[in-house]
């Protein structure tokens, strides 16, 4: 109801062009069909296919008129007002000849009285129409709506099948939840498949569910969904990072309006950041998307800002959601070549952070956090700032018995304790490599894994905490004082 008013006050307005970029086509005719009968006006239709069409009566179509500039020569040709709907006009709105006459009809919109509106699934405004023209926006289902289409999904299933749809409540309020950010026809679609595949709505539904309504908001190869996502058990060590995400994690799920917005994970390379953020989006039940800053970038002057407000928009769609942003550094450590553009998407990102109210909760991770902007590190763009350290003693030892598990290779504890004078200065992803090089070994050398292969590794293996010594050396002093230890 509250869509028809706002369409009928932009109509009464006296809007010459209004736009509607949807993909709800006959959802959108309805409306505007129900909207001209209110007003008492003709409505048209207007396809490449069928040519003109009156739509608030019987009526044949005009086949005469499937070309653009015929019809809009016809329209402006005519005295009675009208409403005219052009369905996918946006390839013809390069042509001067019919963006003059889509002037002329707007400028002559007192005398004429013909509203104009264009139905696409994506249009780019001419900048000679810019000014004449208004957006409208379908609204999505609120979540009363999608309750409704859940129960009609169940009844649907249970009048084809002869039997009740399993569903718990805090199941459906989960499904529910998911579903959010879709359109009537998409929401009613996958509420019916998490339902079909085995007439019950469950937890085990929503991966599928999550995968479907990314495909459906896809965003041009600049955002992916990441199914392997972990535990926070998966997660060596990092007992600060654990208990501050544990507090959080209510408040996240909450309709508060002082949600968890996120944080930046800083540190020495292969520490765990990438594993922690996807044991965040795991532990938390959430889809992990992850933001290539990289593919972001066009040539086109404004492409690259564009690239990543689709992004964001598409994250804000799949909300509640884990938002990961990989070495954010690299994106937005531009040089004074650039046009400006790391500027902008900056800018853009900031404008996000500051303003969004969907529960996307943004996970950075940055080796190198003093390229990144004073702007982006202030409190209230993320909740805080953790330095990942590399392991001591204790995390050194469970590392490598996790690795070596991983790989049915096992060693004693007291094996296990004469390596980590070996392995002092090694990071997560070092000692993984330590241990599959020891397998390496094993291997060539055949009969059964040893200690001493992985003794061999460790000791002809330089850390990176000691080939770039001073810069590591640095971070760490650095980070004493300004970040929490995870």
């Amino acid at each position: 109801m509250v869509e028809f008013e706002d369409l009928r006050v932009l109509v009464q307005a006296k809007s010459p062009l209004i736009i509607i970029e949807t993909y709800e086509e006959l959802r959108a005719l309805a409306l505007i069909k129900r909207l001209a009968m209110n007003l008492m006006r003709p409505v048209f239709q207007w396809t490449i296919t069928d040519g003109l069409l009156r739509t608030d009566r019987e009526s044949s179509p005009q086949a005469f008129n499937t070309e653009p500039a015929q019809v809009l020569a016809q329209i402006k040709g005519t005295r009675i007002p009208g409403i005219y709907v052009l369905c996918d006009f946006h390839p013809f709105l390069n042509e001067p000849r019919h963006i003059r006459f889509l002037k002329e009809i707007a400028q002559a919109h007192e005398s004429l009285g013909h509203t104009l509106v264009f139905l696409s699934y994506a249009l780019q405004t001419p900048p000679e129409l810019a000014r004449l023209s208004y957006r409208f926006q379908l609204s999505l289902p609120s979540d009363q709506q999608l309750r409704q289409m859940i129960s009609e999904a169940a009844e649907m299933y249970r009048h084809q099948h002869g039997q009740p749809v399993d569903m718990a409540p805090e199941d459906v309020s989960a499904l529910l939840q998911n579903l959010r950010g879709l359109t009537f026809d998409e929401a009613k679609r996958l509420a019916y498949k998490a339902i079909a595949d085995d007439g019950a709505i469950t937890a085990s539904d929503l991966p599928r569910i999550n995968r479907a309504k990314f495909n459906l908001l896809q965003a041009a190869g600049t955002l992916s969904q990441v199914y392997d996502t972990k535990n926070l058990a998966d997660v060596v060590g990092l007992a600060n990072l654990k208990r501050w995400l544990t507090q959080r994690q209510p408040a996240f799920n909450s309709n508060s309006q002082d949600i968890p917005k996120g944080l930046l994970l800083t540190g020495v390379q292969g520490t765990g950041k990438s594993l922690t953020a996807k044991a965040i989006a795991g532990s938390w039940g959430l889809p992990l998307l992850r933001l290539d800053m990289a593919a972001l970038y066009n040539k086109y002057i404004g492409e690259t800002e564009k690239n990543l407000s689709q992004a964001l928009a598409q994250a804000d769609a799949m909300a509640p959601c884990v938002l990961w942003i990989d070495e954010i550094e690299k994106g937005l450590a531009g040089g004074d070549n650039d046009n400006g553009v790391t500027r902008r998407i900056l800018g853009t990102l900031l404008t996000w952070m500051a303003e969004r109210t969907k529960p996307v909760f943004m996970v950075a991770t940055s080796n190198n956090i003093e390229e990144l902007a004073p702007e982006l590190l202030r409190k209230g763009r993320f909740d805080e700032i953790f330095f990942v350290d590399l392991p001591d003693n204790a995390q050194i030892k469970a590392l490598l018995a996790l690795h070596l598990q991983r790989r049915n290779l096992a060693l004693h504890d007291n094996e296990l304790a004469q390596c980590i004078a070996l392995a002092q200065g090694f990071s997560g992803a070092e000692l993984e490599q330590a241990v599959v090089s020891a397998s390496y070994r094993l291997h060539s050398d055949g009969g059964g894994f040893s200690l001493n292969h992985l003794m061999a590794e460790l000791a002809e293996t330089q850390p990176l905490s000691v080939v770039m010594a001073e810069r590591v050396t640095a971070l760490r002093q650095w980070a004493q004082q300004r970040c929490v230890m995870a």
